[in-house]
Formats: structure tokens, sequence, C-alpha cells
């Protein structure tokens, strides 16, 4: 495993694997026994992020979420894990009532909510401290100010760690980071976003931004961490759910447009030429980039985290990124 650091303040900051599992469906679609063997391996493997959040995964069985976190916490205490894992959850987006399908009546990003989610959340999982605490989906019917000083006070009472913001516009994330910095609070220092080799489009509306998909990694979202390297960029569904190597998973509406044939024929000459897979060469190619990212990984199986865990030795070419990254 390789490792790299997170976080610029001495008190919060953490050195984490350059790769995270993601435990999402870990309770629900996948299995305690299933979960825990593959938590197991990621850890035997020198694996020390770990990624959930309070509302995974009601949509399965109708409920409010904490499924996954209450796997995590029972994982964590039976393996006598400590502060050796890096644990990052999020909240904002728990639905107020049991649901099973997205919706707008979630918890939002009050100080209350902020505050009484951290704590169940801490509870569930059975740490003393969250590592690293997202802000779920943007709120903006709760005033920024308000928001910004919810996380730093939990901050204070030593309930989160580090601060982070997921699905979030480049915009609200820097006016968040100004509004702390000025008051001397600490702000967000990781964003989580969908980045994936191929590009999706950012232009079609969404259940929360009829502007388009606040949720991506765009050329704006890079421009701003190129400008701002102390922030740290985790990649959601790398991988794009098995899109790029199962037939069976489509790759849906957004990749519908010019480029994304070319990008596909690239990354499969890169892999013939590496002799690892294709999901591979992506993941290689996110964590080597200019703006060095942290995929986060999803799995079911142990062969599909053998694989991803492959990547982490794969190193690409200077002629292999420019292959990959000419291709418009």
């Amino acid at each position: 495993m390789k490792y790299r650091v997170i976080g610029s303040s001495p008190e919060t900051r953490r050195e984490v694997s350059v790769l995270s599992l993601g435990t999402m469906n870990f309770g629900t679609l996948v299995d305690e026994d299933t979960s825990f063997a593959l938590l197991d391996r990621f850890a035997e493997a020198g694996g020390t992020f770990l990624d959930t959040s309070n509302n995974y995964a009601f949509w399965v069985n109708g409920t409010q979420g904490g499924e996954s976190e209450e796997l995590l916490g029972r994982w964590l205490k039976s393996r006598g894990a400590g502060d050796e894992m890096t644990i990052a959850t999020k909240l904002g987006a728990r639905p107020n009532q049991p649901a099973t399908t997205f919706g707008l009546d979630v918890e939002g990003l009050s100080a209350r909510a902020i505050r009484e989610s951290s704590e169940r959340s801490r509870e569930r999982l059975g740490i003393e401290r969250i590592h690293l605490l997202y802000a779920h989906v943007m709120d903006e019917h709760t005033p920024l100010e308000e928001t910004v000083h919810g996380f730093a006070d939990v901050v204070a009472d030593g309930v989160a760690g580090l601060l982070g913001a997921s699905n979030h516009w480049a915009w609200r994330v820097e006016r968040a980071r100004a509004l702390a910095a000025a008051a001397g609070v600490p702000g967000y220092e990781v964003l989580q976003h969908h980045h994936s080799y191929l590009r999706q489009r950012t232009d079609i509306p969404t259940l929360r931004s009829p502007d388009g998909n606040q949720g991506l990694v765009s050329g704006d979202l890079l421009s701003y961490l190129r400008a701002t390297p102390e922030l740290t960029q985790v990649a959601y569904s790398p991988l794009i759910a098995g899109a790029y190597v199962r037939d069976d998973k489509p790759l849906g509406p957004g990749f519908e447009h010019a480029g994304t044939q070319p990008r596909l024929a690239a990354v499969r000459e890169v892999a013939a030429e590496t002799g690892a897979t294709v999901n591979q060469v992506v993941l290689s190619w996110l964590m080597g980039g200019a703006v060095p990212v942290v995929p986060l990984i999803g799995a079911s199986s142990l062969a599909q985290l053998e694989e991803n865990l492959g990547a982490v030795d794969l190193e690409l070419t200077e002629e292999q990124r420019k292959k990959l990254d000419s291709v418009n």
C-alpha cells in the first residue's frame, strides 16, 4: 500500500492509504460475513481509509439509513481497530422519514442537524472522534454561516476532526472556506465528487440543481484544486459501477457524447500495453495525475477488491499518461 496526507493543520491531518474503501452497501446488499471479509482484506493490504454515510443505505429496505455505519462499528469493535483507521462519514442527506427513493425531504445542514447527526454517527461507529466529517449535499435553505459554525462547533467539541464537502459546487466550497477563515474556525479540507477517466456531461439537471450536476468533477473544480493544493479530492464511483468492463452495466445518458468512445479506446489501449485491467488503469490514472485524487472504491467480492488493490503498484509511463490525457 502507498499513503498520502490529507488535511493541512497539525491537529487534524491524517496519513491515509491512497485508496479508500467505500462501505455504502455493507450491512444491506452486502451481507455481514462478506463485508467483514472485505474489510479484513483491505486492512491486511494496508488500507486505512474507510468511507460511509449516515444515510447508507436507506433505499434498500426503506429506512433512514445507518446500516453501513452500524456494521462498520461492529467490525471496528470486533477487530480491536483503533486510530490507525481513518473513518469518514457524511451527514445532510439522511431522509427525515423512512424512504425507498431519493428526495428533497432530508435533514439538511442546520447547526442542529449537524450536531444531532454527528453524535448519532459517532455512537453507531463506536469511535471517540469522526476523523473526517462531510457535508453530504448542498443545503441552500440554511444560511451558509450557520452551516460553517455548526461544523466548527462539533470539531471544537471533539466530535469530528477534518471537515469535507461532497457534491458541492466549487464556488460554495470556496465561500464556506472564506467564511470559516474570516471567523478563525476550521473549514472544509477534503472534497468528494464523482470522478473517472470517462467524462460525464455536467449540464444535465439533477434533483437538487436545475443548473447541472454539482456532484461531478469538472474543469472548474480541477482548476480550483490546482490553485488550492491544501485541498484533497476524493473520487466516488471511479469505475462507474463496473461499466468499463461489463456490457450489462450501461454508462447512461450522461456519457452520451462524442468524447466517450475515443477515451474508451485509449484506456483499453493502455491496459493492453501494461498488462493491467482497464479498471486498474483508471485508478492509477486518478492516483498519479497532476491533481492526485483518492479513488473511493466499492467492492462486493474479494475478487473485485483484489483487482482494485492491484492498481496501487501500477505506474503509468509519461507517454501513457499523455496518450490518456490528450483525448478530448
